[in-house]
């Protein structure tokens, strides 16, 4: 495996992947995985405001019609099943402490039920901290809780972060993931987005060699990790990082162009002749 900068990647658009990909990958086996903020839909400075596209909306139903799909977020399943209203996909939140198949699949996995106490006493600390910090932002998951600092005074980010590190000492059993402008705070275990694809693979009998996961965010690499041996992982942004993925594209409105492809490939494979 060989980790290269996001900036060197070759673009999913360009290069030919999807005509490549449907040349060695069987159609019926293609699985698809995304990631929500920052890969369907752009990063806004206040959470509730990343509404789907009615468009992306329509391409996601039109695209779990043809192969399974399932969005692996860092937010609540409740939240992002309010934003996306599919019922026909797969959620895994929470970084994929909490997963959940379509409706009527039956699959369900929840990995830190009993730490919700503890995310609770968390909860009223970190407000505490962070009480009378102009800008921000705290959100509670349903396994996590975020100390959103994007509109924040750049000279207060410093009392954020300290405001963060004073929770940890007093609840060690979390632990802090740095994401797009906030921390986050959640179960110190051994279980992230990689974990949750892994699960969902195993639980749906579909092979990670037929796994196509798209994401932007650090916490991506885990599932580029897991897949970069044999599925595929897809980064978006233009940030220089280095990373497992194998492709790049530049934005949600890439992404989206990206879904269409495939769409295109799986729907002529699977037209009578």
């Amino acid at each position: 495996m060989t980790v290269i900068s996001g900036c060197t990647l070759p673009s999913a658009l360009d290069s030919g992947f999807v005509k490549e990909w449907f040349s060695t990958t069987p159609s019926k086996q293609t699985t698809i995985f995304l990631d929500y903020d920052g890969t369907l839909t752009p990063i806004v400075s206040r959470p509730e405001e990343a509404i789907l596209d009615v468009s992306t909306r329509e391409v996601l139903a039109r695209l779990s019609a043809q192969c399974p799909v399932t969005i692996v977020t860092g937010r609540d399943i409740s939240v992002v099943r309010e934003f996306v209203r599919l019922d026909q996909i797969g959620y895994a939140g929470c970084h994929g402490l909490d997963i959940r198949g379509p409706v009527g699949s039956g699959l369900r996995h929840e990995v830190a039920r009993e730490w919700l106490p503890l995310l609770k006493a968390a909860e009223s600390s970190l407000k505490r901290q962070l009480d009378g910090i102009e800008g921000v932002i705290v959100e509670r998951k349903r396994y996590s809780l975020s100390a959103h600092y994007r509109l924040v005074d750049p000279r207060d980010t410093i009392h954020v972060e300290k405001a963060v590190s004073a929770v940890l000492m007093r609840y060690p059993k979390l632990r802090r993931e740095d994401g797009k402008m906030l921390y986050e705070l959640r179960p110190d275990i051994n279980w992230h987005k990689g974990s949750a694809v892994a699960w969902m693979l195993e639980a749906t009998s579909n092979s990670a060699s037929g796994a196509i996961y798209i994401g932007d965010d650090e916490t991506d690499e885990n599932a580029f990790k897991l897949l970069s041996r044999t599925g595929i992982g897809i980064l978006v942004g233009r940030e220089h990082k280095q990373t497992d993925a194998r492709y790049r594209v530049e934005d949600p409105r890439q992404v989206i162009q990206l879904l269409e492809g495939i769409l295109s490939y799986l729907t002529e494979s699977r037209s009578p002749v």
